[in-house]
């Protein structure tokens, strides 16, 4: 009886090396396409969230006359929860938008965190106790300017966060890159 040994034979480098190439060439390829749609998905997200937060500036102005971060968020009515703590000054003009935003508010845009129906009556407009991170460097600083100029612009590129004009009620995305959506 005559058994034949099989001789078992492996790869050879050639056969490895262009395997590695090819497989080198499809990852060139697919890399790019997974970064477009993770841009692609900040900018969606960040159009929603400016049209979310436009909304609620249009919203406060239609009921109280004025854009939110003016006047003061320290109510001089009568408030059983917690008062706002923005004083309307330009420099305190962000703690004034968040508090007049996120809290209930009076006619004159004092804020309180419990709502009644004799003086905070308009509010929310916000749900959330802060404000959002921009999608692209997931910062939540808002920077507040009084300029009136529709045409403002981010101040770099290394910002981030938001940067509302509270003469016209204007809310960009703080960052070069990114202010013009």
């Amino acid at each position: 009886m005559n058994i034949k040994k099989k001789l078992i034979q492996g790869f050879t480098l050639i056969e490895l090396l262009i395997v590695v190439i090819i497989l080198s060439i499809l990852a060139a390829i697919v890399i790019p396409q997974f970064s477009a749609s993770t841009d692609d998905a900040k900018t969606a997200s960040a159009q929603s969230t400016l049209a979310n937060l436009r909304s609620v500036i249009a919203l406060y102005y239609q009921q109280h006359g004025e854009y939110p971060g003016n006047g003061t968020a320290v109510s001089a009515d009568t408030c059983t929860g917690t008062k706002g703590t923005g004083d309307g000054l330009i420099a305190n003009a962000a703690q004034t938008f968040t508090d007049q935003v996120t809290l209930y508010s009076n006619d004159a845009g004092g804020a309180c965190s419990v709502s009644d129906t004799d003086n905070h009556r308009f509010g929310p407009y916000y749900k959330k106790a802060a404000l959002p991170g921009d999608p692209f460097m997931n910062v939540a600083t808002l920077t507040v300017i009084e300029t009136g100029d529709l045409k403002m612009n981010a101040s770099g590129t290394t910002t981030g966060g938001w940067k509302y004009d509270r003469k016209n009620g204007k809310l960009i995305i703080n960052h070069e890159d990114y202010d013009d959506l």
